[in-house]
């Protein structure tokens, strides 16, 4: 097995080759910006590591894994345009460097340009392939408007914001791993096992996030502790506090986020002491855990030999680690 460092190297270098300079410049112009960002590569690697593990010819893997990477900024494009972010990975987000207008058709441009690149997979596996990466596509979209839907409703349950961050987040990195499996090889068996290893650390995933940015170091995290707090985000950590807390604790957190008009560093201060009070931080790294554990189970499920496992399971334990 080749490390992560091999892949998003060679991932990367491939990338590079491919030229989205076309006319009209407007229009691809955004797409080459939007690469030239850089980012960990996260789901192509995945499915190259996938496609590894099973021994199969990584060549044959590589356009499927563009498309993956072209899908998924395709979805970043119009996120910042919904959430109205005008800064992604330290520079201005597509639509404020350009408008919305073209930040919406360069991010159409993106999702066609991913299917043009999973087009060129092997017939012998672009059946499959297509199929798991179009529902994955609808889910992304589904957890997409739940997640704005939440922004509007007073409840939202723990099992309904699970149920979310796996649409919105789990579902690509499962399926890049499907997809990379099925390329290798893999029988329907283990190509499910290795899904399903996906989506546990997917969910593992946002959970730290969640955490980290209640309670993360801001020069390891990369961006200012307690923004989902300040902008009401009803996250793992939120919505445990309000099944857990009462009377005073319970109302200040219902005053907090009712509303934006508080000092900042009050408001964070103020709802971190809750949840260290309730031990949040405690109970969210016993989520992850559960999840972690789920991974790994599913992960040695797979039918191939556990020296070719060692570097899934340890980018596992490094997500749980993880501080950034």
């Amino acid at each position: 097995m080749h490390s992560i460092k091999y892949f998003q190297e060679l991932f990367n270098e491939r990338l590079a080759i491919e030229k989205f300079d076309k006319q009209p410049i407007e229009l691809y112009k955004p797409i080459s910006y939007t690469f030239s960002l850089g980012g960990k590569r996260l789901r192509p690697v995945l499915a190259l590591l996938a496609c590894d593990l099973f021994e199969g010819i990584i060549e044959n893997a590589i356009n499927p894994a563009i498309g993956i990477e072209l899908f998924h900024n395709f979805t970043l494009l119009h996120d910042d345009i919904m959430d109205n972010a005008p800064i992604r990975r330290g520079k201005e987000t597509v639509y404020k460097k350009w408008n919305q207008n073209i930040a919406i058709l360069s991010g159409d441009t993106m999702f066609v340009l991913a299917y043009e690149y999973l087009m060129q997979t092997d017939s012998k596996y672009s059946n499959k392939v297509f199929w798991v990466m179009s529902k994955t596509a609808r889910e992304v979209c589904e957890g997409q408007q739940y997640d704005m839907n939440f922004e509007k409703q007073s409840k939202v349950s723990i099992s309904e914001y699970l149920n979310m961050i796996r649409l919105k987040t789990a579902v690509l990195l499962a399926a890049s791993l499907k997809i990379g499996a099925i390329i290798g090889n893999a029988n329907e068996q283990d190509a499910d096992y290795l899904y399903n290893f996906g989506i546990n650390i997917g969910m593992l995933f946002q959970i730290k996030d969640d955490l980290l940015d209640a309670f993360g170091d801001e020069e390891k995290f990369g961006k200012k502790s307690g923004g989902d707090i300040i902008s009401n985000k009803k996250t793992y950590l939120f919505l445990k506090a309000m099944e857990l807390a009462s009377d005073d604790d319970l109302n200040k957190l219902k005053h907090f986020f009712a509303n934006t008009d508080f000092d900042e560093n009050e408001k964070i201060n103020s709802v971190t002491e809750i949840y260290k009070k309730l031990k949040i931080d405690e109970l969210a790294k016993i989520e992850m855990e559960n999840y972690f554990l789920k991974a790994i189970e599913n992960l040695n499920s797979i039918s191939v030999k556990d020296e070719n496992k060692k570097v899934l399971s340890s980018f596992a334990e490094k997500l749980m680690r993880r501080q950034r």
